[in-house]
This record gives C-alpha cells, sequence and structure tokens, in this order.
C-alpha cells in the first residue's frame, strides 16, 4: 500500500467488491484520487495566474483491469455499467453522463501519445458531487493513473493533469482551467500547493493549522455546482476578450491598472488581477508561518467574486457573511461558482460557534442546511494496491 490512508483504502475495497459483483473477475488494481478546496486564487488558472489549492481527505477510487471492451461501473444511486465498443471523440463521443468523464480519459490518453486499450473500471467515490469540490477531476485523475499504470506509461503528473483536462474540456465540454486535475494529482499531505499556471511549476507550502490553533471549515451549501454551465463558460469568454482588447495573452499579462471601455470587462479584469496579487500574498504570509494573517485575503477574493466576477451566490454569500459575523478570521466560496462551497478560517476554538451561525443563517433564509467540514491537507492521487 502506498501513500494512502486508512479511508482510502476502505473506499478502494468498497470498489473492489463493486469490481467483483460487476464483472466476475477481480480487479488488477486500485487507484485513489483525491477532491480539492482552493485556499485562494479563483477563475485565475485559465488566465494563467496563480493558485493554491489543497487535497481534500475524500476521494474517487477506481477498481481496474485489461478487457475486450471498455466497461464503466458506478456505485452512484443504485448502481450503473455502460459498455462502449468505441469512445468516439470530442465531436462525435459515444459515452456521457458520469461515464463521459473516465471515457474522455481514455481518449486524451490516446490522442496525447499514450496509448490504452479496453479496461473494466468498478468506480466509487465519496468527493460531494455538485459540492464544488472537484469530484469529477477527482475521477478524471483516479482513472488516468490506473490506465497509466496497466498500459506502462510513465508520465509527469504536471503532463498529466493537462491531459486530464484536455478530457474535461474537449471531451466532457466543460471550459475549466488546469487547476483541479493539478491538485489531485499533484498535492502533499499537510500542504498547500503554490502554482503558476502558465508553467505549472509549483512549491508545496507547509499548511499546519493546528500549530497555529486554527481550524479550516469547509461550507459544502448543498447548491449544485456545475461547471458546464454557459455562465462559466461567459467569464471565460470575458477574460478572453478582455485580454484581446489589451493586446496580451492572458490577464495574467495585463498591467495593474489596466483599463477598458467595457465596465464588465473591467470588473472580470480587476478580479484577475487583484486575485493573482492576493494568491502571492497568502504565499508569502504561510512561508512566514502568519497563517491567521491571510484571513483578510481570504474575505477580500470572496468579495471581488462576489461584485467584480459575479460568479457568487445567495447560499454562498449567506455562509460567508455568517462565518465572518461569528468571528471567523477570513471566509469566501470557493471553486467555480454558481452554488458549491465556502471556506472558513477560524480559531479552532471558535469552530463549533461559527459552523451553528451557518447552519442557523441558512434555516433562516430559507436555504438547504449546508454540510460543514473540517479540512485537513490530503495526500494526492496514489495506487492504494
Amino acid at each position: 500500500m502506498t501513500n494512502t490512508d486508512t479511508h482510502a483504502a476502505a473506499l478502494a475495497e468498497t470498489a473492489a467488491a463493486a469490481f467483483r459483483s460487476t464483472f466476475g473477475t477481480e480487479p488488477e488494481g486500485l487507484w485513489a484520487a483525491p477532491g480539492r478546496v482552493n485556499l485562494i486564487g479563483e477563475h485565475t488558472d485559465y488566465n494563467d495566474g496563480f493558485v493554491m489549492p489543497f487535497a481534500l481527505p475524500f476521494y474517487a477510487v477506481v477498481a481496474a483491469a485489461k478487457a475486450d471492451e471498455w466497461s464503466f461501473h458506478s456505485t452512484y444511486g443504485e448502481g450503473e455499467t455502460v459498455r462502449a465498443q468505441d469512445l468516439g471523440g470530442p465531436t462525435g463521443g459515444t459515452v456521457d453522463g458520469w461515464a463521459g468523464y473516465l471515457a474522455g480519459v481514455a481518449w486524451a490518453l490516446n490522442e496525447s501519445g499514450y496509448p490504452v486499450g479496453p479496461t473494466r473500471f468498478a468506480l466509487h467515490s465519496d468527493v460531494p458531487v455538485g459540492g464544488g469540490l472537484s469530484s469529477s477531476a477527482a475521477i478524471e485523475c483516479a482513472v488516468l493513473i490506473a490506465l497509466a499504470d496497466l498500459y506502462g506509461h510513465d508520465i509527469d503528473r504536471a503532463e498529466a493533469a493537462r491531459i486530464a483536462q484536455k478530457a474535461e474540456n474537449e471531451y466532457v465540454g466543460a471550459p475549466t482551467g488546469v487547476l483541479d486535475q493539478s491538485a489531485s494529482l499533484l498535492c502533499e499531505a499537510g500542504h498547500v500547493m503554490f502554482m503558476d499556471c502558465r508553467d505549472l511549476s509549483r512549491e508545496q507550502v507547509p499548511f499546519d493549522l493546528a500549530a497555529a490553533d486554527l481550524t479550516m471549515l469547509v461550507i459544502d451549501t448543498q447548491a449544485p455546482h456545475r461547471h458546464a454551465d454557459g455562465e462559466y463558460a461567459a467569464r471565460r469568454a470575458d477574460c478572453e476578450e478582455a485580454a484581446r482588447q489589451l493586446g496580451v495573452p492572458f490577464l495574467r499579462d495585463a498591467p495593474k491598472h489596466a483599463k477598458l471601455d467595457d465596465e464588465r470587462l473591467n470588473r472580470r479584469m480587476r478580479h484577475i488581477i487583484t486575485e493573482n496579487e492576493r494568491v502571492l500574498q497568502t504565499a508569502a504570509l504561510l512561508k512566514e508561518g502568519r497563517t491567521a494573517e491571510i484571513g483578510g485575503l481570504l474575505t477580500a477574493s470572496h468579495t471581488s467574486l462576489r461584485y467584480d466576477y459575479e460568479v457568487s451566490s445567495v447560499e454562498l454569500d449567506s455562509a460567508v457573511d455568517a462565518a465572518l459575523g461569528a468571528g471567523a478570521l477570513g471566509a469566501r466560496m470557493t471553486g467555480g461558482g454558481f452554488g458549491g462551497s465556502a471556506i472558513a478560517l477560524v480559531e479552532a476554538a471558535s469552530a463549533q460557534k461559527v459552523e451553528a451561525a451557518v447552519v442557523d443563517a441558512a434555516a433562516q433564509a430559507g436555504l438547504p442546511t449546508p454540510r460543514v467540514f473540517t479540512a485537513r491537507a490530503a495526500a494526492g492521487a496514489h495506487r492504494v494496491r
């Protein structure tokens, strides 16, 4: 067993049991990849900017073996098995729905020069679906490392992240950046990963909240979060248009005080410019051990996402406002937005008070009851056995 924990191992055994039950044989191996929380650096990845994610101890796990045909089984709901003779391509794929994430990775590997053949998969995951915690990227990354192992490909993890992103962008049709896949593949336990999305250079920064008597709460608002919808694509298009008008490759290259005639584009651009600066400031504070001081940057990030980038929601705003009102040092939405999750940095002694305030605020507003849990920085994708 390599680089895993007891929780990932337990999930893997469930996947193995599902594989045996569905296909009547033993899998050749078990592979796990985590969901993620982005500490700060939202919507900066597809602008060639900076991000700071860490992996969560929630995993997508696949049991897999070579076979005569492509078969994808999932434990979601009542369990479903999808078989395909042909994976198709981005304009004519024969696999859609949840199985498209698995098929898309196989297609992307073949397209990227890493040939793989028919394989049986059984998928089991406890990464919250629709919570903005990268459940889809976790699936993609687990499948990718499984196929790489099964077919003898030694793929650099940064390149693997690009291949998984290709699957999501071109096969599934979600115009995401590379943050989610990079976090799932590259994060290390006990660390937050500072990454430059231009060249995927990265630095693992120690993230020991307990030593500073701090806790990070993740607040899943239970409001569905969908990356493939038109609003996400519209934000990306705005950024590309702003960069085009400025004559720069990406908004990461925009001058600090750049201004355009279009006020909407100015707001989008302002968020990207200031968010990149907040990531750099957060990294510097963490390296100096001044963890509590990042709270203000988290809150400023949410304000920017709420008003300049316009990707928050009533559920996210309720969670952030309630957390701050109850004494959180900082809070922000995390992920693509339009629902999903928020995070709150709190003093350990006040964690229960903040959680109660968030749940009560949702009830008062007639919103879904949030699921709140304490986050720890977990290991990235790995083979379980």
